[in-house]
């Protein structure tokens, strides 16, 4: 008998992670739905929990490096120093973001890195310094750290409830949310910071300033910052440039510009300048390189030779001068075309509570006395709660000293261990804890001598309760340990100010002029806007210009290498620069192209250019509609010395020409129906602003266009006024005169 065919089973999707239930599913989502729910949560998680510091000073990551170097007893001064791999490890436990990046972070707190003024960890071996780039640490199995004795100031009653503590990331230990600092370290060390959509950039104080500042704000809310915070203190020192009505913003607003200059001294035995300090923003390496490339470029010719001799003693950068060099004069240079000045951009964008706040000096002193106070607070409360339990047991021993043979007699008799502490709260009228405290009293501690030494406690603590429970009530009491905490801070760690200042009289003073090499030059442009700066020396040698093909000289003059040029763009648009900014160049060479060195808008294109050296002069703007606007030339000088001006000239109408005039001339115009027409500049009024639309200069025919502009030759001049009524042109061809405007058809 034939088998019965059997119907193949389906076969099941296997049960595999791939197979899961709507997978393969196009859905269609709002791009701001996908960035509120994926991007937002990290933003907020980097401005809250990594980029920002927060009241104490502190970013999470130097909170928990600094707390697990406490955890293993690297504040106590009799610990040795540990090998920095194994606190980077141990810190692994609270930062689980990698080694390398912990031990980063560990490298700027170090003394020997010299990036804070007062450095939270005491270090040996190469830990690199903040003020070169190339000068690396060492690998964290080289050096070793422990912290340094200010930390006592960052921990002290940590243990005393003074501030909350969180599970770390897996749960196994608690971490500090905040440090219980007894002064303002957030003011104190410089504090750096790029969150998404928001940065941080706090420049440190002096620590007794910051103290002082802090007490007299405590004792007078409308206090003077100034009178006591003299301004920031750099960890390389340098001269801060005093401005105070910038200082006053910064200390108001958290926001500003604080400009610091290096010091120097000359050495005139070796002919040399010694540069000592620097800018807290720059680095040896970035000051030699740009000095070397003003050199190379020729903006600098007073200087022979520049090395980097920073050693065990600290940072030197020497310069040798050329004879005959004024040191103080080549320095002036070097502060404005070199990081040797630099600005040290100020935002206080600190967490309060979670979130991110720009505040100035004031607000945050305030801000931090509030924290500080809560951990008084706390630490106070803490305390009494520990004499009061403290105070209750003794009080236990004070009814056992009645009779001390009734105590053991009760314990004697109990037959059962676990009855002693009832039977005892029922022979003393005791409380379970008094009568376990009484019950694991040692033998030998049962004298009458120990149990009255013991007793005579009793009213220091009760004094201290009433002290303490006083300071609760009084808030005023709380300011005045604060302020008693700080000034030990000033006695013990206070240091001498290592940044000092320039007044802006002596800035003034010290300003020095242009020195940029001035000589003869011949300026040539193209059409199409290349531009060459020959000498004359180099001129005589070959006058061939090279051109691209179809493009001509479009102007040509003398001037000097310190001339300003304008050059106008087609967009109504004006860009501003010196010849000096220019290369020297052959008349075999291309040129340099304008729109690309002055960075042209896209699409934007050389039109004319206008020397100057002293903004005299007026600037005659042609347009096809027949009219034309006289601007004087000082409208196109600005004090903040602008490179790009808008509304140069008048837009409504395509630009036919530029003609730049020092006094009044004859001008021809031609247009496209073949007329002519000669004014002099004397009858056109100058506008007032550089956008004006002007006035009709030549009524034009219809469908007619302006076709040229230009100054008269003087000749052409003279030959005109000669045969005015009859008007022969220079082309000597028959002209015909219509009316007094002196407009000639060929």
């Amino acid at each position: 008998m034939a088998r019965k065919k059997e119907t193949p089973k389906k076969k099941e999707a296997p049960k595999h992670s791939a197979y899961i239930e709507g997978s393969g599913i196009v859905v269609n989502e709002r791009i701001t739905d996908v960035l509120k729910n994926n991007y937002m949560p990290y933003a907020m998680s980097v401005i809250i929990s990594r980029a920002l510091p927060e009241i104490d000073g502190f970013k999470p990551s130097h909170r928990k490096l600094l707390y697990m170097m406490y955890k293993r007893g690297l504040l106590s001064p009799d610990k040795e120093r540990s090998k920095s791999a194994n606190i980077v490890g141990e810190t692994m436990k609270l930062n689980p973001h990698g080694d390398q990046a912990i031990y980063e972070t560990m490298v700027r707190l170090t003394r020997g890195n010299e990036a804070l003024l007062h450095p939270y960890i005491d270090s040996k071996g190469n830990f690199g310094k903040a003020y070169s780039s190339k000068m690396r640490f060492a690998a964290a199995r080289y050096t070793e750290a422990k912290l340094e004795k200010i930390c006592n100031e960052l921990f002290r009653d940590i243990d005393k409830d003074t501030i909350d503590f969180v599970p770390n990331y897996d749960n196994t230990m608690l971490e500090p949310t905040l440090f219980p600092a007894t002064f303002p370290t957030v003011l104190v060390n410089s504090n750096t910071g790029i969150a998404v959509s928001m940065a941080s950039n706090v420049c440190p104080f002096n620590l007794e300033e910051v103290c002082e500042t802090t007490i007299a704000l405590m004792k007078n809310p409308e206090h003077d910052i100034l009178s006591t915070l003299k301004g920031p203190d750099f960890p390389g020192g340098g001269f801060m440039l005093y401005d105070e009505a910038e200082l006053s913003k910064v200390v108001e607003t958290g926001r500003g510009s604080i400009k610091v200059r290096s010091k120097y001294s000359y050495d005139k035995s070796a002919n040399c300048i010694e540069i000592t300090e620097i800018p807290y923003t720059t680095t040896v390496e970035a000051i030699i390189e740009k000095i070397v490339e003003l050199v190379k470029g020729g903006k600098i010719r007073e200087i022979s030779y520049i090395r980097d001799e920073t050693d065990i003693n600290g940072l030197k950068i020497t310069i040798d001068l050329k004879r005959g060099t004024d040191p103080d004069k080549l320095m002036q240079k070097l502060y404005r075309l070199t990081p040797l000045q630099d600005n040290y951009p100020c935002n206080f964008n600190i967490l309060i509570a979670g979130t991110p706040k720009v505040m100035g000096v004031r607000e945050i002193l305030t801000e931090w006395t509030a924290f500080r106070m809560e951990c008084v607070q706390r630490r106070t409360y803490f305390e009494l709660q520990k004499k009061k339990e403290k105070l209750h047991l003794l009080e236990a021993l004070g009814k056992i000293l009645l009779d001390i043979d009734k105590a053991i007699k009760i314990i004697r008799e109990t037959e059962v261990e676990a009855d002693v502490v009832p039977n005892l709260m029922i022979g003393f009228g005791i409380d379970e804890i008094q009568a376990e405290y009484v019950a694991e009293i040692k033998l030998r501690n049962i004298n009458k001598q120990y149990i009255l030494r013991r007793i005579e406690e009793i009213d220091s603590l009760k004094k201290d309760i009433e002290e303490m429970e006083e300071i609760l009530r009084d808030k005023k009491k709380i300011r005045n340990i604060i302020i008693s905490e700080l000034r030990d801070v000033i006695k013990n760690y206070a240091q001498p100010r290592r940044t000092m200042f320039y007044y802006q009289s002596d800035v003034e003073e010290e300003t020095v002029e242009d020195d940029t090499p001035d000589y003869p030059v011949n300026i040539f442009i193209s059409a199409s806007g290349y531009f060459k700066k020959i000498t004359s020396a180099s001129l005589r040698m070959s006058s061939e210009q090279k051109l691209k093909e179809g493009d001509y000289i479009a102007q040509n003059f003398e001037a000097t290498n310190r001339t300003e040029l304008i050059f106008f763009s087609d967009k109504a648009q004006a860009y501003k620069s010196k010849a000096s900014a220019f290369d020297d160049t052959k008349a075999s060479a291309m040129g340099e192209y304008v729109p690309a060195k002055l960075s042209f808008d896209e699409g934007e294109s050389f039109k004319a250019l206008v020397p100057t050296s002293d903004y005299s002069g007026s600037v005659i703007f042609f347009f096809e509609n027949g009219k034309a606007s006289k601007i004087p030339l000082k409208s196109y000088e600005t004090k903040t010395n602008r490179k790009k001006l808008a509304n140069a000239y008048s837009s409504k109408s395509p630009l036919v020409a530029v003609i730049f005039i020092k006094e009044d001339c004859d001008i021809i115009l031609r247009s496209t129906s073949g007329h002519a027409l000669v004014f002099n500049t004397a009858m056109m009024l100058s506008k007032s602003t550089r956008d004006s639309q002007g006035v009709q200069v030549m009524t034009l025919r219809k469908k007619a266009l302006l076709a040229s502009a230009e100054i008269l030759p003087e000749e052409d001049s003279f030959r005109f006024d000669k045969y005015r009524s009859k008007a022969i042109p220079a082309s000597g061809k028959p002209a015909k005169e219509l009316g007094d405007c002196n407009q000639l058809t060929f």
